[in-house]
């Protein structure tokens, strides 16, 4: 992880208990999220997403990348 996610996601990681580590592991898109977010990816696998619709997918993208990254150092609570 570069330095600079690991500065941004450091201070949550240092928040989390037990608890707390094993609902963000539980963490799940709804069905609704993951429909829509399935159609931003397919529109961008066809190259004819609009902007806004790009704007919205890379947000998206940037959110589930977070909570990946938070759901790794809630695996790491986890197993010590």
């Amino acid at each position: 992880m570069s330095q600079i996610l690991d500065s941004i996601i450091e201070p949550f990681a240092e928040c989390l208990t037990r608890e707390s580590a094993e609902r963000i592991v539980g963490i799940r898109a709804s069905a609704e999220t993951q429909k829509r977010l399935d159609e931003l990816a397919s529109k961008a696998n066809q190259g004819v997403l609009n902007t806004d619709e790009k704007l919205e997918y890379d947000r998206c993208l940037a959110a589930f990348h977070f909570v990946t990254l938070m759901q790794l150092r809630a695996r790491r609570v986890l197993s010590s």
